[in-house]
């Protein structure tokens, strides 16, 4: 028998103990089945897996040693990504000023305890669809339940997060950045006018007007793929990552009074960037661009709205019809603005004539889409968020907003009968949560499509948290005009 050097020994101890140390972390005996292999590899060697080292073709050995490589490194990247973690890039303006469009993020998977992935075969470096070909980057099958393993926390109030979209279990392929329920909703309205007098109907009237926007719009987005894509449905893990910060936590009771938020009646903190949307009018010129930059305000965010002349009845509804010399309307911009950019424009007297934070009626349908509330983004709730093992009384009023828990994310049927709710084929007016929820929001207040649309994020929805700013890359900016934003290189995540 060929006497194994003790250096071999020690290697396969070495990555043995830590792999069997990897495999009490994930409670996960499942993977034992690797070690005969490491086994092999190291110290009995039955299985040739450097073949191709020992090859007399020189094309064949170069080949080899490419494909070796690539296996190596995406096998240590589909680890990497799965259980410690990734890299994450800010696309929105959502989390405005604390997080750029362009900052390039570490997001830890341990911080809040990495999950052992729904659909384990999938291609690494992607998240649902494999670029140029534009199929699906992941095996349905196998499929693995939930489960989180152990991590150094929790999610805290404050914190920044990222996690799997919610209501992108639905989606038409070519409306992908739209919450398909939503955008069923919407269609559905303009199908059917809305009945002036809602205040007058009944909640069970209400809810079949809203039965009926969702089922006409859907059947309208099913029926017609050459404009909306086809309907796809996708699991947890695979849906758009999404980025905010967290304002409510499992149990508790949040209200919106006046773009402030309230937990448990007590009113919380802003963030001390947080941006509101304004009409800002000049005196007659236009904003310079060194005035944005100061600011910090991005060209996608400069919308010039006094250029289109279909806007100028609204403008004048809001008292921005100040006219230049020549009767044009004075230059309006719809802008982003913490306090302090408030403050900085308000105080220049020679360029802006009068600032007026933005309507309502640019917000959209708040969450619940199928219930009668009157909530706006500024003023909402209260609503109480569900919490792990907390049992409610269902009624016509909050049922609206605990059945896609009770459904979609915690997998039971739900039928309303005439005798009354049926919860998996039984009668029941109660339920009890199997998950912790949260309520999650942007910083950029007017411009954040987060928790006040489409409702709670389930634990199992939870990517992680980001820690570091490793890379920031202004779009706006030339490679010699400040693309890099070397005062963000390296900065932790607040």
């Amino acid at each position: 028998m060929k006497q194994i050097p003790r250096k071999q020994w020690i290697k396969f101890g070495v990555v043995t103990v830590l792999y069997l140390l990897f495999l009490l972390w994930l409670k996960s005996w499942l993977g034992l089945v690797v070690v005969p292999f490491i086994y092999d590899a190291y110290i009995s060697k039955k299985i040739p897996w450097s073949w191709w080292r020992r090859s007399k073709n020189a094309t064949v050995r170069t080949v080899m040693s490419w494909v070796d490589a690539i296996v190596f490194a995406l096998v240590a990247v589909y680890f990497v990504n799965l259980y410690f973690f990734q890299n994450y890039q800010i696309p929105s303006s959502s989390l405005e000023k604390s997080l750029l469009v362009g900052d390039f993020l570490y997001v830890s998977k341990v911080s809040y305890g990495p999950r052992v992935p729904n659909t384990p075969l999938s291609m690494p470096l992607t998240q649902h669809t494999l670029p140029i070909l534009n199929c699906k980057s992941y095996l349905d099958w196998p499929h693995w339940d939930y489960k989180r393993v152990a991590g150094t926390g929790h999610v805290k109030r404050g914190d920044i997060v990222v996690f799997n979209f919610p209501a992108g279990d639905t989606v038409a392929t070519n409306f992908q950045q739209t919450d398909f329920y939503s955008l069923a909703y919407t269609e559905g309205q303009r199908m059917y006018p809305r009945p002036i007098a809602m205040d007058s109907l009944t909640r069970t009237q209400q809810r079949q007007v809203y039965d009926l926007y969702y089922a006409a719009g859907r059947k309208l987005i099913r029926e017609n793929p050459q404009m909306y894509g086809e309907v796809i449905t996708r699991p947890v893990d695979r849906r758009e990552n999404y980025v905010k910060r967290c304002i409510g936590l499992p149990g508790d009771t949040l209200q919106i009074i006046d773009a402030h938020v309230y937990i448990d009646g007590k009113r919380t903190e802003a963030p001390k960037d947080m941006q509101l949307n304004y009409f800002v009018q000049t005196t007659g010129p236009e904003i310079p661009e060194s005035l944005f930059r100061e600011l910090g305000i991005s060209k996608d965010d400069q919308w010039l709205m006094s250029g289109d002349p279909g806007w100028e009845q609204e403008l004048a509804a809001l008292g921005l019809s100040l006219r230049d010399a020549n009767g044009r309307l004075a230059p309006v911009y719809h802008l982003p603005l913490t306090q302090a950019m408030l403050k900085t424009l308000e105080g220049n007297k020679k360029l802006v004539s009068r600032i007026v934070m933005e309507p309502e009626e640019f917000a959209g349908q708040m969450y619940p889409q199928n219930l009668y509330t009157r909530w706006t983004r500024n003023d909402y709730g209260p609503i109480w968020i569900p919490k792990k093992g907390a049992t409610i009384t269902l009624t016509e009023d909050n049922l609206p907003i605990y059945e896609r828990c009770i459904e979609a994310y915690e997998g039971n049927t739900l039928e309303r009968r005439p005798d009354g709710l049926y919860i998996n084929g039984e009668r029941t007016d109660t339920y009890t949560f199997r998950m912790d929820y949260y309520w999650m929001m942007g910083d950029n207040r007017h411009n954040s499509a987060d928790s006040r649309y489409w409702g709670f994020v389930p634990e199992d929805h939870v990517v992680g948290k980001p820690l570091l700013i490793w890379l920031s890359l202004d779009k706006d900016r030339g490679w010699f005009d400040g693309k890099i934003r070397w005062n963000r290189l390296f900065k932790t995540v607040e």
